[in-house]
Order: C-alpha cells, then sequence, then structure tokens
C-alpha cells in the first residue's frame, strides 16, 4: 500500500463563522506539516474556491466533496465566475438556500437510535478520488453516511448541555442528536479543543467511544499579532467607528447573550454617568438570528441607546484585526464553551478581555480576562466599568492575555495535529505498516 491520501473538508463559506475559521486554521497549518509528512492532502470543498488565498496560503489538490453530474460541474463553474462579485450577505443567503435544500433531500431525520442514513454515491466518489481517510473540521452528516474512515472535530454538545434554549427548538434537537451520535461512534478519532469538551464528549458519548479515541486540539487565534497603522485609519473611515467602543465578533443567535451587553450599557450610565459605545459584527440573517437582532434593536431604542451601537453584520476578515486593535475591550457574555476563538484573537491584539464565567471558558481565560455572570447586568456593567475607566487595568488584562497565548503556539498545535493524524492512519493501515517515516 502506498502512502494515504487524505481529504480535509472544511467550510468553505465565510459566515460560518467559527467553524469556519477552525477549518482554515487547520489547512494553514497543514500546509507547513505535509512537507515533512508522506501522506497526500486533498481539499474536499463543498464550493470550488481555487487559488482562493484563505486555504492555508498555499497551493492545494482541490476536488468537490460530493459527485458531480453534469450540471453540478456547470453549475460549479458558474460559481467560480461570480463568486467574487457577491458581497457576504449575498453569500450568505445562497449558502442558507443550499442548506434547506440539502436538509430537505436527507429529510427525515432518523431519530435517537436509528441507524445512519447510507450515502454509498459520496462513498464511491471519493473511493474514485483515491480517498483513504477524511477529517471534518466541522460536523458533517457525509462523515459517517458515506462510510469512510474520518476524523471529526467536535466543538460543543450545547444540545445537551442547553436543550432549552431557541437555538435547539423544533426538528433542530433531534438533527443534532443524530448528527453528533453517529458522527462521534463512527470517528477513527474526534477532536475537541479542550479537557472540558472531552469531558463533555465522554459523558453524554461514553457508551460510543473510548477516550483514548478523544484528542485534544485547542484552538488558535485567526487573526494577525499585529496591525499597521494604516489598516487602523482605514478600519476606523470605512466603519465610522466611535472614537472608543466595546467589541463583539458574534452571529446574532441568543446564547451569544448580545441583550446583556445593552442593558448594561445602560445600567452603566445610570449608576455611573458612562456612556460606553458598543460594535456588533456577525450575522444577523435568517429566521431566529433576524428575530434576535430586531429585539435587540427595540431593547436598545428603549433604554435610549440606539446611538452608541453600531451593527455591521458580517465585514471582510482582513478589517476584523483593526476592529480588535482598536476597541477598548472584547465583551463576550457567550452562554456556550467550552472554548471560544474570539479570547484568542483579542490577546493576540492585545485587547483587554471580558467573558464569561461558565465552565469551560473560565479554563480557557484564566486569570487574562474579567470574568462575569452571563446573567448578571449589574455584574457585567462593573467589569465594563472598569476596562472603560481604568487604563492600568487594560494594560494588565493585554499582559496576561499576551502570556496565556503563549503557553499555546502554533508549533504546539502542529505537533498535536500530526499526532492526530497518524493515530488515525494507524488505524486505516494494515497492520504491520509503518505509520510514516
Amino acid at each position: 500500500m502506498g502512502s494515504l491520501r487524505i481529504g480535509i473538508a472544511p467550510l468553505t463559506n465565510e459566515t460560518g463563522g467559527g467553524a469556519y475559521q477552525y477549518g482554515q486554521t487547520m489547512l494553514s497549518v497543514l500546509a507547513e506539516l505535509r512537507e515533512r509528512r508522506e501522506e497526500e492532502f486533498v481539499v474536499l470543498a463543498d464550493d470550488l474556491r481555487r487559488g482562493d488565498p484563505l486555504l492555508g496560503g498555499a497551493e492545494w489538490r482541490i476536488a468537490p466533496l460530493t459527485p458531480q453530474t453534469g450540471g453540478r460541474r456547470a453549475l460549479w463553474a458558474a460559481r467560480r465566475l461570480v463568486r467574487d462579485r457577491l458581497s457576504l450577505r449575498q453569500r450568505e443567503l445562497i449558502g442558507r438556500v443550499r442548506a434547506r435544500l440539502q436538509r430537505r433531500e436527507r429529510a427525515p431525520v432518523p431519530g435517537d437510535g436509528s441507524p445512519p442514513l447510507r450515502r454509498d454515491d459520496v462513498r464511491a466518489w471519493l473511493q474514485r478520488l483515491g480517498i483513504d481517510l477524511v477529517v471534518y473540521p466541522s460536523v458533517s452528516p457525509l462523515a459517517f453516511e458515506a462510510g469512510l474512515p474520518y476524523v471529526l472535530a467536535v466543538h460543543d454538545l450545547q444540545h445537551r448541555l442547553h436543550p432549552e434554549l431557541p437555538e435547539f427548538a423544533g426538528a433542530e434537537l433531534a438533527e443534532r442528536e443524530y448528527l453528533f451520535r453517529h458522527g462521534i461512534a463512527g470517528a477513527a478519532v474526534v477532536l475537541v479543543d479542550s479537557e472540558v469538551g472531552k469531558e463533555d464528549v465522554l459523558e453524554f458519548y461514553g457508551d460510543a467511544i473510548e477516550p483514548e479515541r478523544v484528542a485534544i486540539l485547542p484552538f488558535l487565534p485567526a487573526v494577525p499579532a499585529a496591525v499597521t497603522p494604516a489598516d487602523r485609519e482605514r478600519v476606523r473611515r470605512v466603519h465610522r467607528l466611535p472614537e472608543r467602543y466595546l467589541f463583539y465578533p458574534a452571529q446574532f443567535w441568543p446564547h451569544k447573550n448580545h441583550r446583556l451587553i445593552v442593558e448594561a450599557l445602560a445600567e452603566l450610565e445610570r449608576a455611573h454617568g458612562v456612556e460606553a459605545a458598543v460594535v456588533f459584527v456577525g450575522s444577523k440573517l435568517g429566521g431566529l438570528r433576524e428575530r434576535t437582532h430586531v429585539e435587540l434593536q427595540a431593547r436598545a431604542r428603549e433604554l435610549g441607546l440606539e446611538q452608541r451601537i453600531q451593527y455591521h453584520g458580517y465585514v471582510p476578515a482582513e478589517d476584523l484585526p483593526a476592529l480588535y486593535a482598536e476597541a477598548v475591550a472584547l465583551v463576550m457574555p457567550t452562554l456556550f464553551g467550552p472554548t471560544n476563538i474570539p479570547v484568542l484573537e483579542a490577546w493576540a491584539l492585545d485587547c483587554p478581555v471580558i467573558t464569561s464565567d461558565i465552565r469551560g471558558v473560565r479554563e480557557q481565560a484564566g486569570d487574562a480576562a474579567l470574568l462575569v455572570d452571563p446573567a448578571s447586568m449589574e455584574g457585567l456593567a462593573e467589569a465594563i466599568r472598569r476596562v472603560w475607566l481604568e487604563e492600568q487595568t487594560r494594560a494588565e488584562l493585554a499582559r496576561l492575555g499576551r502570556a496565556r497565548l503563549a503557553l499555546y503556539t502554533r508549533d504546539d498545535y502542529a505537533a498535536r495535529l500530526g499526532g492526530v493524524l497518524d493515530q488515525a492512519a494507524a488505524l486505516v493501515r494494515p497492520p504491520g505498516e509503518g505509520v510514516r517515516v
């Protein structure tokens, strides 16, 4: 048997949020790591992005993730022609339509305990490409429905921890349970971002997977470590930013807890006479996110804060570093963990962090953030007061953030990822055949 051919199946739509960033980070590191490995790597794209610099800034062999009919090949060619002319909003709308159509094709979803659906067409397609193992940087039904060996990243199990939240209403809870139970049970290796993430997988699905098949691969920040003065000035001008502002990059899901920030700003003004501003970026399109955004705007109007809140939707990736670097602080009172990429991005750019005192997040942040109860308006208002008014507090948080970020480097990530590939490859190769030279 020759060298293995490993497929990497990242999200290729920027609107995928943290899952998209995670996949791009993995590709970026693999672009360096693959030079020292004997395996071949192929990017399996759900949308062709030939020459896209986000694919790790390197040349990759790229193939479609699913089999292509003549009509689909023509559609992919058309997408390549028009893609760069579309705004992020237009891409997201197109992505949502595609997701609905794909979901309709798969319906009905089996309930918990039912066997997984079969996608022999995808299996045959991947075998035709010579793929021996697939790495999925986010949960996908194709992982287990196609039937090839795979590595699967599981970023959270909040549908089990917080089933009462509106994110999991209707059929969503059953669908997520189908995805996660079968995805975890069938994986050669499951990737999690922390010890807390591993605990959750084993607590809820320990009957389906052994502890040694759950590997910890913590996140890396998805931004550079510095921003030029020219970029700072450009981003301030383009987005018409307030002179001083708090920053929160998050889609408008209820669990992101934007409302608490708005209410804390009102409390800060009432109790201390401090008029702070906030800049929100992230998707507010589609169903629940639209309703959450509309309700947030209404609450801001009730509190008289419309002029101190900016909503920017999705912004280009190249603008994010300056948005962090120019902010007084990242404010992220999320209800979900176990860990979050924006905290790392803020640390990388000397942006002080306020985040939630909840399991997983507190282990991630340590002493390098002001931790608040995500249900306490008063607690968040006090934390904002401190970073808004106290230069020494901001400087100390930035210093502690840099120090904590240095505890886990890109080299550490590469070593862990290489170990995961070795572990998975050992399960695919016949007994007695070496893993790698």
